[in-house]
């Protein structure tokens, strides 16, 4: 990874980024198979940038660029869901020919701020990702009863659901049920009744739910999994999050989204950190796992 390359090109050239953009080789959303194996790495512009107990984890960018190069090389990955700076970054380096492209949409709720559920759109804007030709759009919404911020949340979700359909770009909704601890922390509640009142929001969001996908946990039950996803008719990908931070808790996660991915409305994963940063450090070796359970 030629850091000091990046640098001169986005130095003395910053329209290649545009130009890459123009020029790269694009696909449908979902190939004759009609699955999705997306690898997330829009972590850092929220702030969250550790990997179970390694804090600062993804904060070396040229590594986190070298592992996202080995993950979409891999057979069956189609694409990268990440903001901006990453996927200019991709670009340049050529590594997003003929892959799914999804830009990070509200990246505001930075992890640990007292306006975390006011998430705001900090990230791509549904015109930024129809100029650069990329192939969808990612939000996140968190929801809290007891913080008025998840309010501006699902209000500015409904308008840019609104203005994705417009643009006939698919929008992955993350949603989640969310509380403040005693320690003032944000914790997502993976109930099956939590799950299953977020999806029932997420989907009746927007004019038209003609373009939304679900992005969604794997309940703490994972045998709750078949009741919660008859909420919805929306296509759904399931979501990785923090795994934790040894093999057996890998090994754990595989199982919970085998499950789950025989359901009738997933059709996906969209994994992060767990195989960015697995716990034995093979990279490629995690990757062709999780594209095996598809």
């Amino acid at each position: 990874m030629d850091v000091a390359e990046l640098v001169h090109t986005r130095t003395h050239h910053p329209e290649a980024i545009a130009e890459a953009a123009l020029r790269r080789a694009r696909r449908p959303l979902l190939n004759e198979n009609g699955r999705l194996m997306i690898v997330a790495a829009d972590h850092p512009a929220r702030g969250a940038l550790g990997v179970g107990d390694r804090k600062l984890a993804m904060a070396n960018r040229a590594d986190l660029l070298e592992r996202l190069c080995l993950a979409l090389s891999r057979p069956g990955v189609d694409g990268v869901l990440a903001t901006a700076d990453i996927l200019d970054d991709l670009l340049l380096l050529g590594a997003l020919d003929h892959k799914v492209v999804m830009g990070s949409m509200n990246r505001g709720g930075l992890q640990g701020a007292s306006f975390e559920l006011d998430d705001r759109f900090t990230g791509h804007r549904p015109e930024d990702i129809q100029r650069l030709g990329f192939d969808a759009g990612k939000l996140l919404l968190r929801i809290d009863y007891d913080d008025p911020g998840s309010l501006t949340t699902l209000e500015s979700t409904a308008r840019a659901i609104d203005a994705m359909a417009a643009h006939r770009l698919p929008v992955f909704v993350e949603p989640f049920i969310s509380r403040r601890g005693p320690d003032g922390r944000v914790r997502n509640d993976l109930s099956a009744e939590a799950v299953t009142k977020s999806i029932a929001i997420a989907s009746g969001l927007g004019g038209s739910s003609a373009y939304t996908w679900l992005k969604v946990p794997v309940t703490d039950n994972p045998d709750d999994m078949a009741q919660v996803m008859e909420t919805s008719t929306l296509p759904a990908v399931l979501l990785g999050g923090d795994i934790g931070d040894s093999p057996e808790e890998q090994v754990a996660a595989y199982e919970k989204w085998r499950g789950a991915l025989q359901l009738p409305t997933v059709r996906g994963l969209v994994v992060g950190r767990s195989l960015l940063y697995p716990a034995d450090g093979d990279v490629a070796a995690a990757v062709d796992t999780a594209v095996g359970l598809l």
